[in-house]
């Protein structure tokens, strides 16, 4: 298992790489160079921190003033002051993921569902590709564009990865995933999502089971995600294991 401390430290790490941070009081704030998304806009705060009300306001002013919802997203059993000092100033909850990781050695492999293949993208067709099949995957508000390209060729000239499903025959984009940079022997298993018309045939796990091996492959030892329910047992299926949770907590602009 990946102690809390070390997967903390990796996501402070990945925001302060791919996004403009600030520390206002005890949390380190991030903000996308590129989306107003609000699954790239969010807060960590340090370990063991107790907020003032004024911290709570400082943060509250940082994202109100560049238009975003304040929001944080942190791993709660590390600062358990925090979350009843934002509830108090009007935030709520949004959701508590499963933090799960992957203690096992990787068996055998788990087959493609069949008309299907699995490959590792690299053309500025398959990167457009993946990124097409996440944001209509995960309901992204804007189409990716030249970009988001960029930054998924940035992460994987950074030791990340990524899969892309696609029909075989027609090579029609149908799932994708990927794996972050790592950090100190770890990395996150992220954004994987299946089209629509493609799901409950075995692709998802599939697919992360793909990512895995190639964490493995690349010897990175530690590989972590986070997850809703329905998520969750999935990637139960494939040898994940939940060890605890991840806030994601908001208020409004």
């Amino acid at each position: 298992m990946v102690d809390f401390n070390t997967i903390q430290a990796f996501l402070r790490t990945s925001v302060r790489t791919w996004r403009e941070c600030q520390m206002v009081g005890p949390f380190l704030a991030s903000f996308s160079r590129r989306s107003p998304n609000p699954y790239l806009n969010y807060a960590i705060p340090e370990d063991g921190a107790v907020p003032s009300d004024a911290d709570i306001r400082a943060l509250i002013g940082a994202y109100r003033d560049r238009g975003l919802a304040p929001r944080l997203e942190y791993i709660p059993d590390l600062a358990p002051a925090v979350e009843p000092a934002l509830l108090r100033a009007g935030f709520s909850p949004e959701g508590r993921l499963a933090l799960m990781d992957f203690p096992h050695a990787v068996g055998g492999e788990r087959p493609v569902p069949s008309g299907f293949e699995l490959i590792a993208p690299s053309t500025d067709v398959e990167l457009l590709s993946v990124r097409i099949v996440q944001h209509e995957a995960y309901g992204a508000p804007e189409p990716p564009g030249p970009s988001d390209i960029e930054s998924l060729r940035h992460a994987l000239e950074a030791s990340g990865g990524a899969v892309l499903a696609q029909t075989a025959p027609g090579a029609v984009p149908a799932g994708a995933g990927e794996y972050s940079p790592p950090f100190a022997g770890v990395t996150e298993i992220t954004s994987v999502g299946v089209r629509t018309e493609y799901r409950r045939r075995g692709l998802a796990a599939a697919m992360t089971d793909w990512l895995i091996r190639q964490t493995r492959e690349h010897d990175i030892p530690h590989a972590f995600l986070m997850a809703n329910a329905a998520e969750a047992r999935i990637y139960a299926r494939v040898g994940f294991v939940t060890h605890g949770q991840v806030l994601h907590i908001r208020t409004h602009p």
